[in-house]
C-alpha cells in the first residue's frame, strides 16, 4: 500500500534494482482495490456494414441545442446518413420532438427519388427516437430500428462523426469570414452539407452507388453559393 498499489511488473523492476530490502518475491495476490481503482473501458473495434444498396442501412443523430438561435429560429438539426453512399441530408428542428415530422419528410421525399425502401435505422436512445408513434410507424413499414447503449455514442460513430464534421466546418467559415455568432449557422451549415454532397459526387463510384448508372456532373461554385445565401 505504501508503493501505492504498484502493478506486479513494477515490483519486479524495482527488486532487480535491489530496491525492495527484505522482499523475497514479487508475486501479489488478488486485490479487489486495484481492479476498482484501475479499470478503463475497453476501446471499441471499428464496425463497417456491408450493405448493398441505398437506403438498406441508414445513420441519424440530433445536434443541438445551440447558444443562439438561427433567424428562422431552429435550435436543432437532424442528420440521415446514408451508410452506402455516405450521402447525408439535415433537417433544422426549433425543438428536438420534430425528429419523427423530419423521417417522415425525409423518407417520403428518398423512396420516392430512388424507388428503394429504408430496411434499418440506427441511431440513440434519445426520446425523441423511442417514441411509441416513430415506434409503431416503423413497424408498419418494415423498418428495423438498431439503437445504441445508453451513454455509448462510439456505438453511433458514423452520424456522431457526421455532426462533427458538419459543425466544425460551419464554424471554419463563420470564423474565416467574420460572421457574427447569431449569423444564420443554418446557412453555413447547409452549405457545408452541399459542398460535402458534392465533393462525393465527384467520384463516379459514388455515383454509381448512389444512382446505378454513369452520370456526368460539371460542378459550378454558384450551386455552393446559392446554398449558402439561401434563407434560414
Amino acid at each position: 500500500m505504501r508503493l501505492g498499489h504498484l502493478s506486479e511488473r513494477g515490483m519486479t523492476e524495482l527488486h532487480k534494482r535491489n530496491l525492495l530490502h527484505g522482499v523475497k518475491t514479487c508475486k501479489l495476490d488478488f486485490c479487489k482495490f486495484c481492479v476498482l481503482g484501475k479499470q478503463t473501458r475497453v476501446s471499441f473495434m471499428t464496425v463497417k456494414h456491408r450493405t448493398e444498396g441505398i437506403l438498406d442501412y441508414v445513420h441519424s443523430d440530433v445536434w443541438g441545442p445551440t447558444k443562439e438561435s438561427s433567424f428562422g429560429g431552429s435550435m436543432y438539426y437532424v442528420t440521415f446518413t446514408d451508410d452506402f453512399s455516405r450521402k447525408v441530408w439535415v433537417y433544422f428542428m426549433k425543438q428536438k420532438s420534430e425528429v419523427f415530422d423530419k423521417f417522415k419528410l425525409w423518407k417520403a421525399e428518398v423512396e420516392n427519388q430512388t424507388g428503394r425502401k429504408i430496411k434499418y435505422l440506427r441511431s440513440d436512445n434519445g426520446t425523441e427516437y423511442t417514441d411509441s408513434q416513430f415506434q409503431k410507424f416503423c413497424e408498419e413499414h418494415g423498418i428495423q430500428r438498431h439503437f445504441s447503449v445508453r451513454k455509448t455514442p462510439q456505438q453511433n460513430g458514423v452520424a456522431e462523426r457526421m455532426n462533427r464534421l458538419l459543425t466544425e466546418r460551419a464554424r471554419c467559415l463563420r470564423l474565416n469570414a467574420w460572421f457574427l455568432s447569431a449569423f444564420g449557422h443554418r446557412r453555413l451549415v447547409w452549405h457545408v452539407t452541399s459542398s460535402i454532397n458534392h465533393h462525393e459526387l465527384l467520384w463516379v463510384v459514388r455515383l454509381q452507388k448512389r444512382y446505378g448508372q454513369e452520370m456526368q456532373l460539371i460542378l459550378v461554385m454558384n450551386i455552393w453559393l446559392s446554398c449558402l445565401c439561401a434563407g434560414a
